[in-house]
């Protein structure tokens, strides 16, 4: 049987631009709304995404994080 999908968490969470408009992009495409994307998305962390690249994409995403916040 499968598990009821309940979206029982709410978070205020903060974005970027372009973060926001490619989980709307990605949400749209898939036929979900926003916290069904990212739902979805969590929930299959690890079978979405390659380890490899990801280490070096966070490792780019922090260099450059200080001045984007500026």
């Amino acid at each position: 049987m499968p598990k009821r999908f309940r979206l029982t968490r709410r978070v205020n969470i903060a974005m970027t631009e372009d973060g926001y408009r490619r989980l709307r992009r990605f949400a749209q495409d898939a036929g979900l709304d926003e916290g069904e994307a990212l739902s979805f998305l969590f929930e299959n962390f690890d079978s979405i995404t390659d380890e490899e690249k990801l280490g070096h994409r966070l490792r780019v995403f922090n260099s450059d994080l200080e001045d984007r916040k500026k």
